[in-house]
C-alpha cells in the first residue's frame, strides 16, 4: 500500500513547483510579447493557412513555411527596410524643410486667380501666410538639426521592434504546423474547467481577435500601402517614412489626413499644383476612403469597439510593449473589453447604444478547422 506524502513533503513539492513556474516565467519573459503576438497573428490568418494547406495536398510543413514567408514579406521586410534607411529618409525630409526655411513663403502664384469661386479667399490666405508664415517657419528651424539624431535613435528602436516581430513570425511557423492540436487541447481543458460557457467565451475571443486584426490593423496596413504608392507617384521624398507614419496614425481616428494633407500643401507650395490636386484626390478617396469602405466589412457586429479603446490601445501598447505594442495593444484591449461585456451580460447581445467603431455585416462563423 502506497504511503501518503507527509505535510512537509507536500509543502516542499508545492514550493519546488512554484519555483519551477517562476523560473520558467523569468526565462520566457523577454519573449512573451512576441509569443502572444505570434498566436494572435496565426489565429487571424488561419483560414488562409487552411486554404493553402488544401492546395498543397495536406502537407503541413510546406503550408506552414509558405504562410510564414508570406507574413514576413507583408510585415517584417518593409519595416526592416525602413529601419535600415530611416536616417536617410529623415535627412531628405529635413533637407526639404530646410530649403523651405531658406526660401521663405513666396507670393501667391498667378494660377491662384484662375481658381473658380474661391480664388479671392485663397489669395488672401496665401498673402497672409507669406507675410506671417516666415516667423513661424523660423521658430522651428533649430529643431531641424536634431532630426538626424532622432532618426538614429528611432532607427535603433525600430530595429528592436523588427527583431521582436521577426521572432513572432518565426514562432508562427510552429503555431501553423501544430496549432490544430493545441487548439483541441485548449478547448478540452476549458470545457473541463468551466463547461460550455468557457467554450463560448473562447469563440467570442476568437471572433474579436479576427475583427481587430482585420478591421483595424489590416485597414491601417492597407492605408499605409496606398499612401506610400501615392507619395511615390507624386515624387514626394521620404515615401517609406511617410507611409509608416500613415500606418501609425491610421490606428487613430482621423489620423491619415495628418500626413497626406501637409504633403498636398507642400506640393502646392513647391509649384506642383497638378500633383497637389492628384494627392488631394488620392488621399481623400484612396487613403482615407479605405477607412470608410473596407473597415466596416472587416469588423463584425459582435465586436463593437469604442474608438477611444483603440486609441488607448495604441498609446498604451507602445508604452507597455515597445514597437510591437502598436499591434498588440489594441488587440488586447478589445479582447478584454469584449469578454468583459460578454461576461457581464451573460451571453446576451450587446445594446445598440454602445458607442463603437463602424461595423459591417457579420462574418461567416469559423469552420471547425480553425484553432
Amino acid at each position: 500500500m502506497a504511503l501518503r506524502p507527509s505535510r512537509t513533503e507536500y509543502a516542499v513539492g508545492l514550493t519546488l513547483l512554484a519555483v519551477l513556474v517562476v523560473g520558467c516565467l523569468l526565462v520566457m519573459r523577454p519573449f512573451l510579447t512576441s509569443l502572444l503576438w505570434a498566436v494572435i497573428l496565426s489565429y487571424s490568418t488561419w483560414p488562409l493557412y487552411q486554404r493553402l494547406l488544401r492546395r498543397l495536398g495536406g502537407n503541413e510543413f510546406w503550408a506552414a513555411l509558405s504562410m510564414t514567408l508570406l507574413v514576413a514579406m507583408v510585415l517584417v521586410v518593409p519595416l526592416a527596410f525602413l529601419g535600415a534607411t530611416l536616417a536617410q529618409h529623415v535627412a531628405s525630409v529635413a533637407e526639404v524643410v530646410r530649403e523651405l526655411l531658406a526660401q521663405g513663403i513666396p507670393e501667391p502664384a498667378p494660377w491662384v486667380d484662375k481658381i473658380p469661386l474661391i480664388s479671392t479667399e485663397v489669395r488672401r490666405y496665401w498673402e497672409a501666410l507669406a507675410h506671417e508664415g516666415t516667423t513661424y517657419l523660423s521658430a522651428i528651424g533649430p529643431y531641424i538639426g536634431q532630426a538626424r539624431v532622432w532618426a538614429l535613435q528611432s532607427g535603433a528602436t525600430l530595429g528592436r521592434g523588427v527583431l521582436e516581430l521577426a521572432l513572432s513570425v518565426l514562432v508562427c511557423f510552429f503555431v501553423y504546423r501544430d496549432g490544430q492540436l493545441a487548439a483541441d487541447r485548449l478547448h478540452t481543458a476549458a470545457g473541463r474547467f468551466a463547461g460550455a460557457r468557457a467554450r463560448h467565451l473562447l469563440d467570442v475571443a476568437g471572433s474579436t481577435t479576427k475583427s481587430v486584426v482585420y478591421g483595424i490593423i489590416g485597414t491601417a496596413i492597407a492605408q499605409a500601402a496606398m499612401a506610400a504608392i501615392g507619395f511615390w507617384i507624386a515624387g514626394v521624398p521620404g515615401t517609406l517614412l511617410l507611409g509608416f507614419l500613415t500606418f501609425v496614425l491610421s490606428l487613430i481616428p482621423g489620423g491619415p489626413p495628418l500626413v497626406w494633407v501637409p504633403v498636398t500643401i507642400w506640393l502646392l507650395y513647391t509649384g506642383e499644383p497638378g500633383w497637389a490636386i492628384f494627392m488631394a484626390i488620392w488621399g481623400f478617396f484612396s487613403i482615407s476612403g479605405i477607412d470608410n469602405i473596407v473597415r466596416p466589412y472587416l469588423i463584425s457586429r459582435e465586436s463593437r469597439l469604442p474608438l477611444l479603446l483603440v486609441f488607448l490601445g495604441v498609446i498604451g501598447g507602445v508604452l507597455a510593449f515597445g514597437f510591437i505594442g502598436i499591434f498588440l495593444g489594441p488587440t488586447l484591449l478589445a479582447l478584454g473589453f469584449t469578454l468583459l461585456m460578454e461576461w457581464t451580460m451573460g451571453g446576451r447581445k450587446a445594446p445598440e447604444s454602445l458607442p463603437a467603431a463602424k461595423a459591417g455585416p457579420e462574418p461567416p462563423a469559423p469552420s471547425s478547422n480553425e484553432p
